[in-house]
């Protein structure tokens, strides 16, 4: 698949772009993180496909995420490499967000375990408050997921599961800000460990056993598109 396009004067320059293992000439102009990943959006996008992998010299990059945190996005990256997949493999990389965004959740509240301790109780809830933003975000994403995936691979609907999911974290979030309300960081801390990190934990290895069956599926042959 070529993405070669003779139309743009401007070059890379020093900066080496691949897309589908494809040299991409690029846009005058175009030389920050953002700017590049939109072009190469652009072009998936027109042959029906979206980026599935983004590395900034040989760094994987969490699509999830805006590229402005990352401290390759300077002057100094010298190579951008991306894959696409195609619409119909889509749940694949709503499945592989859904786990990074779990594990991400999960590094911010292991570090906030310590965090909380070393503050005072107002700083320590507003640690609590930004660590509970997190904890819906796999649970959305899965939302967008076909339901016959979820049928097939979960043996009951989204809707039940995202319910049940969602009372579980409504759960867990007032059992946490009850420990808040105690002005104890070590019940807090307490909380985070007990609570929060052992439910990101099963959720992040149901996620990840789904992954690999839809992999698996998409090995065999199986449709993942709904019927």
């Amino acid at each position: 698949m070529s993405y070669l396009n003779s139309k743009f004067a401007g070059s890379a320059g020093e900066i080496t772009v691949t897309l589908d293992c494809a040299i991409v000439v690029l846009p005058a102009g175009r030389r920050s993180l953002n700017s590049i990943r939109s072009y190469l959006e652009c072009l998936a996008l027109a042959k029906q496909r979206v980026l599935g992998e983004f590395a900034v010299d040989g760094c994987a990059v969490d699509l999830a995420l805006p590229l402005d945190h990352l401290p390759s996005n300077r002057p100094l990256f010298r190579r951008v490499d991306a894959a696409t997949i195609s619409l119909r493999e889509q749940p694949l990389l709503l499945l592989a967000t859904a786990e990074h965004q779990a594990r991400r959740a999960r590094a911010v509240v292991e570090a906030a375990l310590t965090l909380v301790l070393i503050n005072n109780p107002g700083t320590a809830r507003e640690l609590w408050w930004q660590v509970a933003g997190q904890l819906k975000e796999p649970v959305l994403t899965l939302s967008l997921m076909p339901e016959d995936l979820c049928q097939l691979w979960c043996g009951t609907t989204f809707q039940k599961m995202r319910r049940w999911q969602l009372e579980q974290i409504s759960h867990i979030v007032r059992r946490v800000e009850a420990a808040c309300d105690s002005e104890d960081n070590l019940q807090l801390s307490d909380a985070l460990e007990t609570l929060v990190l052992p439910w990101l934990d099963r959720l992040a290895e149901h996620i990840e056993l789904w992954l690999a069956a839809t992999q698996a599926g998409v090995r065999l042959g199986m449709k993942l598109e709904p019927s």
